[in-house]
């Protein structure tokens, strides 16, 4: 494996960097945030994003999408992370394509890929129902009665979840909180009899529901994949879902990186350049290389996401490992850094510092991966 991007890649970023950039800068989320924006994204933007592509480049072209893959979906990410873009991109782009390409059936796939590579479909994974992520610990109860499922439960921080359209449910329909057989996945439209959603909050205004389910009767064409066998395909969505968010962070750690090190070589303090303390210097060395480890581990994921190799449980669990650690000591160091002005609002700082402590819990904190790289390792 190089790590080198090909040219058409190259290109791709150039054209993703450009946008992020100059349509959706941090002032965008800003202004989403000043504004209450009921739904947390500008959906002019969106339909901006859908027009280049983005929203289908995990989607074959022959169903409407750019077929980028893995290495295309995640060099978008690395870009719209540098300006905390606020889209449904990673929910239905990344979380909710993935799924239906993984476990869909012929007809599903022909039905909803076309509508979300066209932006006429947001999706949302709804899976976890507690403040820990364990894709294992699901306990939301499924129930057949007759050729129906009735759903009964709650989820919890599930993104985008009050914007979407359809919502991807991961309930169990046979087993014990703990086992990963017997997890089903439905397809269930949110004006469903049953459903409510509240949104929450988030601290870096990121989209984000928690979902009630009350006796929620699907009929079983909602399912996607067998009845009971859901997990394996779950957690290979899931496993990309973290490369693309450890993507995401590395773009967001690179823009604090980069500001910081603007700030250090014109900030003055005593008639000196502060950048030229010692201290400050070393301090910045660590955040150099912490980058750099991140970059490589990130585009590692990538290409064995691309690669289809075997070791993608653990290069995905290393890479979010390591992003939400570096996430937490690059954001802290760029607000220390700027002194007290770092502490306001007048800054962007604190913006990056709230979205990488968002992220970082996202789809499994450092410990949770950390021990999960170890159990893929046999220890």
């Amino acid at each position: 494996m190089a790590f080198v991007l090909s040219e058409e890649q190259i290109m791709l970023r150039d054209m993703a960097k450009q946008f992020f950039s100059e349509q959706v800068p941090v002032t965008n989320l800003r202004q989403l945030r000043d504004d209450g924006s009921e739904d947390g994204f500008d959906r002019d933007v969106w339909k901006q994003i859908v027009e280049l592509g983005f929203a289908g480049i995990l989607i074959p072209e022959e169903m409407g999408g750019t077929g980028f893959g893995p290495m295309g979906v995640g060099i978008v990410m690395q870009e719209a992370g540098r300006t905390l873009a606020a889209s449904p991109l990673y929910s239905t782009a990344v979380l909710g394509a993935g799924m239906i390409m993984a476990a869909g059936s012929e007809k599903q796939k022909k039905d909803l890929l076309p509508q979300i590579a066209a932006g006429e479909l947001l999706l949302a994974l709804a899976m976890d129902e507690t403040n820990h992520h364990n894709p294992a610990n699901i306990a939301m109860a499924a129930t057949r009665d007759g050729d129906d499922f009735v759903l009964s439960g709650e989820k919890k921080f599930v993104i985008d979840g009050h914007i979407a359209n359809k919502l991807i449910v991961a309930a169990r329909t046979s087993g014990k909180a703990g086992d990963p057989k017997g997890i089903s996945a439905f397809l269930i439209d949110v004006d469903t009899p049953g459903v409510t959603i509240t949104r929450t909050h988030m601290v870096d205004t990121r989209n984000a529901a928690n979902i009630s389910f009350d006796g929620v009767k699907v009929q079983s064409d909602t399912l996607l994949g067998s009845a009971d066998g859901a997990y394996p395909e779950l957690e290979n969505v899931l496993d990309m879902g973290r490369v693309c968010l450890s993507a995401e962070m590395l773009g967001g750690i690179e823009t604090v990186f980069d500001t910081t090190l603007t700030y250090l070589k014109e900030r003055k303090q005593f008639d000196a350049i502060i950048g030229t303390f010692q201290a400050l210097q070393h301090r910045a060395a660590e955040m150099f290389c912490e980058v750099e480890i991140c970059q490589s581990v990130v585009l590692d994921a990538l290409s064995a996401l691309e690669e289809r190799r075997n070791d993608i449980p653990r290069a995905a669990s290393l890479a979010k490992a390591r992003l939400s650690d570096a996430s937490r000591l690059i954001t802290n160091e760029g607000i220390q850094m700027h002194g007290g002005i770092g502490m306001t609002d007048a800054v962007d700082m604190g913006l990056f510092l709230k979205r990488a402590r968002v992220q970082a819990q996202m789809l499994g904190d450092a410990n949770f991966h950390r021990s999960r790289y170890a159990d893929l390792g046999g220890y």
